[in-house]
């Protein structure tokens, strides 16, 4: 358990929650916590879905800019690496893992955000990247997580001019998936995520490996990706077990051990 990150289990759920008031900077040690996190959540079998929470004020305001603006050239290259590569780590997790928004998602905040496969938000959040307003650009994956997620032309308006988009905006250019009041956004997160905590928790791997791995080669090339991830979940048990209560039970009803 680290100082500004930890990992909390309960009923198959991880949640990573990020501490560090008043607005969880990320610095070099939330960077590493983080890291270490996203691996205990890969490792840990009893957590079968993860949450990203930064309480209920604010998800993450962003990088540490004090901690940043004294560094050199050859610091930031360091950080930068392993903020991007933690980053990168989050969005590996093979579970299913959501975001849930409170307050503000700036600058690296919102690439984190953007690392999760669902987003919950508060319907009074405002999200954006104000790297240039720095003088500098996004560099924890803003430049390629928001085109991908958005597309390049709106990815381009809101890295360009820095501005914060509000709930609404948010959820209506597809950076958000659900909006929800306030209070409620982690509830909602767990909800979603419990939908999972007793799934077959290789076959939703495969199938995230299969759409993140797709989306960065040809059709023809992630439909071969995707026979192979198909066919390998016929050496689990969890495959026998759903097949087997389909057949004698109909859909729905089967109980499986993540196996």
């Amino acid at each position: 358990m680290g100082e500004f990150v930890r990992l909390e289990v309960d009923g198959g759920i991880g949640t990573i929650r990020l501490e560090r008031p008043p607005v969880n900077a990320i610095n070099g040690q939330v960077t590493a916590e983080l890291a270490v996190a996203a691996q205990e959540a890969t490792e840990r079998a009893e957590v079968r879905a993860v949450i990203l929470y930064g309480g209920e004020k604010t998800f993450c305001g962003g990088a540490d800019v004090k901690e940043m603006v004294t560094r050199s050239y050859v610091d930031m290259r360091s950080f930068g690496a392993k903020l991007q590569a933690t980053v990168a780590a989050v969005a590996a997790i093979p579970k299913p893992v959501v975001a849930a928004i409170t307050g503000y998602a700036l600058g690296g905040g919102l690439e984190l955000a953007m690392g999760a496969d669902y987003r919950i938000a508060g319907d009074n959040v405002k999200v954006g990247q104000p790297e240039i307003l720095l003088g500098i650009i996004p560099g924890a994956g803003g430049t390629q997580r928001l085109a991908r997620l958005i597309g390049p032309s709106k990815a381009k308006d809101l890295v360009f001019t820095g501005r914060f988009a509000k709930a609404d905006e948010a959820l209506s250019l597809g950076l958000v998936d659900q909006l929800v009041a306030p209070d409620d956004v982690y509830s909602a997160a767990r909800k979603w995520a419990g939908q999972f905590a007793n799934g077959p928790a290789v076959a939703l791997a495969q199938a995230k490996a299969a759409i993140d791995g797709g989306l960065d080669m040809d059709l023809a090339s992630g439909l071969k990706l995707e026979t192979q991830l198909f066919t390998a979940l016929w050496a689990t048990e969890d495959q026998t077990a759903g097949m087997t209560s389909f057949v004698e039970n109909g859909p729905g009803k089967a109980t499986f051990e993540g196996k």
